[in-house]
């Protein structure tokens, strides 16, 4: 299937042209017909050529529905313009036009109607020149025909068919992200929900599941041409039926996403083409898709501005949108995105240095850009802002980094190890999270995918090498214990001769040295499991005084150590104070 949106001035007979060539009404609404104008989006088809279908997208041609034709034509790769006879270019012909050009569509039919009413050749002549000084450029091809007539239809329906074989060939792989602009949704009874868009990318199918609102939705069943279908693939005029959504709940503007592939964004930066951004008005409507909302224009450069949008909109980087200024009636010019998560400008100079990077940027999705701007960023950004990352391999999970800076941070890893140990000498390393408020990271994976030989990480923590410090501290423990008896603790004065002061005891207790009771009083590992032993095999129940002379220890010891193993369970106190051993389980 092949798209194409009309554009013209109003009554210049594009609805009747549409009609002609379709045997279709358009024109949807009696009011409508009544008045003889389009007020809302048409839509009708016709098989042309060798079974080829062409969808057109009718849109209105008075100034007051505008907005209206915006949302018609910003999904469509295609337009017919129509340009009356009689009348000649007009001013909505010349509003239409502009906003062809702002959305850098490229490929157009014009076409002259009421040829039996006026000599077709001025109109012809003066709407290509118009043409040529835009995106269409010189070229386009011109056919006069009567809708009236029927002169001309012939002709029309062949150069429709050479328009189309100029038209760049859809992206219909199956991994395309799908982005569907609703332009109209309602209800049909015992179905639902239904919405209808252009679909210019990728595949639908029957059962898949979008996302709608910040929602999720079921396509409940599909229509393309009036008729059902199990799959729709772009460029295709499509009807969608929706569960899991009210009707009351969406407008045009809204969006049918491929969930996790899309970033709403409410600022953006981009380049304008069109009026300078310094002659903008500071609030202008953003047409993107089918969605129009109010924008907010700070100008940073030459040609670029930041839009801060009064509703975040699904858009990626390179889209194409259209700024009108609605109070002039004027386009003011087309956007291209640059992008969709631009960098606060809250420092001084921020705003020039922001334009200076603008002005680099190309609006082409390239995943080393993107890199080098941003210097980590996770896989699930990337796709929502449409960067591919193609064949790159992640540093760590979903997270993508430049190549230098993530150098620059291993770099930095070592020497934050470093100063750690020279920081905290008695600490078996540096912990991980303490490195990743250093580093500036987002996740403890970041740091453990940085850390290379010498580095090593155990326990959570991560040093360089052997821990000199802890056999330092192991020969201190050594001589502090000499001649100490099994459940005897030194005295404070031998653990200051072996060096051993308040960190050092705290060091010694972490790597397992000793076993700490209470401030200056500790022991060898494994005593308080030797003492349980002991008391097992004295008269049950026991007092302190048992247990002080069963052990050979003193009351500085032995009171501490009791309530160490009354928290272990190696023993249990009873109420008077006396204890037991528990059997063992």
């Amino acid at each position: 299937m092949y798209v194409v949106a009309t554009a013209g001035h109003v009554d210049h007979g594009k609805s009747t042209l549409v009609r002609a060539l379709t045997g279709m009404e358009p024109d949807r609404w009696a009011e409508e017909r009544r008045r003889g104008m389009t007020i809302d989006l048409g839509f009708a088809w016709t098989t042309i050529g060798a079974g080829r279908t062409v969808a057109f997208v009718d849109v209105p041609g008075h100034e007051r529905f505008v907005p209206n034709m915006l949302a018609g034509i910003g999904p469509v790769p295609a337009a017919m313009i129509v340009v009356a006879a009689d009348e000649g270019w007009m001013p909505q012909s010349a509003e239409h036009l502009a906003a062809l050009h702002a959305l850098d569509v490229r490929h157009a039919l014009l076409v002259v109607t009421r040829s039996d009413l006026a000599d077709p050749g001025p109109a012809t002549g003066q709407a290509l020149a118009e043409m040529a000084a835009t995106s269409l450029g010189a070229g386009t091809e011109a056919v006069a025909v009567s809708g009236l007539t029927g002169a001309g239809l012939p002709e029309l329906r062949a150069a429709l068919g050479r328009l189309t074989d100029r038209l760049p060939p859809p992206d219909t792989r199956p991994e395309t992200a799908v982005r569907l602009w609703i332009d109209r949704s309602f209800t049909i009874k015992g179905a639902g929900t239904v919405v209808t868009g252009t679909l210019g990318a990728g595949v639908l199918r029957r059962g898949d599941e979008l996302e709608l609102g910040g929602g999720r939705v079921t396509v409940r069943g599909l229509q393309t041409l009036g008729e059902p279908a199990g799959r729709a693939e772009a460029v295709a005029r499509v009807a969608v039926n929706l569960r899991g959504v009210d009707r009351q709940t969406i407008a045009r503007g809204a969006a049918l996403l491929t969930p996790g592939r899309f970033r709403h964004a409410d600022l953006i930066d981009v380049r304008l083409h069109g009026d300078q951004p310094k002659s903008l008005p500071a609030t202008l409507t953003l047409h993107a898709g089918s969605a129009a909302v109010a924008v907010h224009v700070r100008p940073l450069g030459v040609d670029t501005a930041r839009l801060r949008l009064t509703r975040p909109l699904p858009l990626r980087i390179g889209d194409r949108a259209l700024l009108r200024d609605p109070g002039r009636h004027h386009v003011a010019g087309g956007v291209t995105v640059l992008d969709v998560a631009p960098p606060a400008l809250t420092r001084r100079g921020a705003a020039v240095r922001r334009a200076a990077d603008l002005d680099a940027m190309t609006g082409i999705p390239d995943l080393a850009d993107e890199l080098r701007r941003r210097k980590l960023i996770s896989g699930a950004d990337l796709a929502g802002m449409g960067v591919a990352v193609g064949g790159a391999e992640p540093v760590a999970g979903d997270w993508y980094a430049d190549p230098g800076y993530w150098a620059a941070k291993a770099e930095q890893l070592r020497e934050e190890v470093t100063a750690y140990a020279a920081e905290n000498p008695l600490e078996p390393g540096a912990p991980l999270e303490a490195l990743r408020h250093r580093l500036g990271l987002p996740g403890r994976d970041l740091v453990t995918a940085l850390i290379r030989p010498p580095l090593s990480t155990t326990g959570g923590r991560v040093t360089a090498g052997t821990n000199k410090n802890a056999e330092i501290l192991k020969n201190q423990m050594s001589r502090a214990f000499d001649g100490v008896a099994p459940f005897a603790a030194p005295e404070a004065h031998d653990l200051a001769a072996a060096g051993l002061g308040p960190k050092q005891i705290a060091a010694a207790a972490r790597e397992g040295l000793i076993v700490r009771l209470a401030g200056n009083v500790v022991l060898r590992p494994g005593t308080p499991e030797r003492a349980a032993e002991v008391l097992a095999a004295i008269p049950q129940p026991f007092t302190l005084s048992d247990a002080r002379k069963a052990l050979g220890t003193t009351r500085r010891v032995a009171v501490p150590l009791l309530e160490l193993l009354d928290r272990t369970g190696l023993t249990r106190r009873l109420p008077d104070d006396r204890r037991v051993t528990p059997p063992p389980a």
